[in-house]
């Protein structure tokens, strides 16, 4: 079992770089993290490793047996998660990563919920609104609000959000209610923008009378929390692109005012995403389930405004 775990450190500490991150990741101080891997190159005897200043490089040896070892870990999980079938109490860990803001409000509350209904299964909520690689950051679910690309991954759609453009009276008062997207543009609108590096959101992508539609906004603001957005909006700093729902309060109580309603951005989907051996895991199945039904009853009661 040691060197199980051991060989679990190894691979984790190659795919995130540092004796650190890999640790932190199985939830392992620094120093044990390093001896486990100090262990496998003895038992192995060959350097599998070679430190800079940096991060960690994989030597040759250290490679191959990387790739071996990943592939025993991923077979070990399957034939764990097949075995837990003949079980009625799912357990072990689930490792969820969900939008920054989408997750504070829908799928964090969620947590405890699923772990009182399933006192065995242990959930490790992470929450960011950058792009992460699911099978090299070890995931097992990821909620995605956006449009989805071709992917090798599964997808279990939740619901299909409306966007909405939108902006506080006080600001509408000061610069002016767009009339056409172009106004965004020519009358020198604050575009507030979801950006970070690697981030698509350059553009807001509209529909139009043409078509499809986009629009290089730009704006004195911009940062990669969709929750900071909504609040410099709502304190008249500029105009949001957010999906209906998130803002659907605002909205109502007049604290935000749609604008553009004819011309309102691209939709975006919102569900779940998942590595497809993940399916053969009745947790995963039982957790993505859970997760569909909670949040769709949880929208629907969410508070209608009539647009504009």
């Amino acid at each position: 079992m040691a060197y199980l775990e051991s060989m679990r450190v190894f691979v984790r500490v190659v795919e995130l770089g540092t004796i650190t991150s890999g640790g932190r990741d199985l939830r392992l101080s620094p120093a044990v993290a390093s001896n486990r891997v100090k262990e496998l190159e003895s038992r192995l005897g060959v350097r599998l490793l070679n430190r800079t200043t940096r991060n960690l490089i994989p030597t040759e040896a250290g490679m191959l047996f990387y790739n071996h070892a990943r592939k025993i870990i991923d077979q070990l999980e399957v034939a764990e998660a097949e075995l837990s079938g003949f079980s009625d109490t799912p357990k072990g860990v689930i490792r969820v990563l969900a939008p920054l803001g989408v997750g504070r409000r829908w799928v964090a509350p969620l947590v405890p919920k699923f772990v009182a209904q399933f006192p065995e299964t242990e959930i490790r909520l992470r929450l960011s609104d950058r792009a992460v690689d699911l099978v090299h950051d070890g995931l097992d679910v990821a909620f995605f609000l956006g449009q989805l690309k071709d992917s090798d991954l599964k997808w279990r759609k939740i619901i299909d959000c409306e966007r909405v453009l939108c902006a506080a009276p006080a600001y509408l008062e000061k610069y002016g209610v767009p009339v056409v997207p172009q106004d965004l543009i020519d009358k020198g609108h604050i575009c507030l923008l979801l950006r970070f590096p690697g981030s698509p959101e350059y553009y807001w992508v509209l529909n139009t009378p043409e078509g499809l539609k986009k629009f290089a906004v730009s704006g004195r603001y911009d940062a990669d929390d969709g929750d900071v957005l909504t609040d410099w909006a709502l304190d008249g700093h500029g105009i949001v692109n957010k999906p209906r729902f998130d803002v659907s309060e605002h909205l109502a109580s007049g604290a935000l005012i749609g604008i553009l309603p004819q011309t309102l951005p691209v939709s975006a989907s919102f569900g779940c995403l998942f590595p497809h051996r993940k399916l053969q895991d009745p947790k995963i199945r039982l957790f993505i389930d859970f997760a569909t039904r909670e949040i769709r009853q949880k929208l629907m009661l969410l508070p209608t405004v009539e647009r504009p």
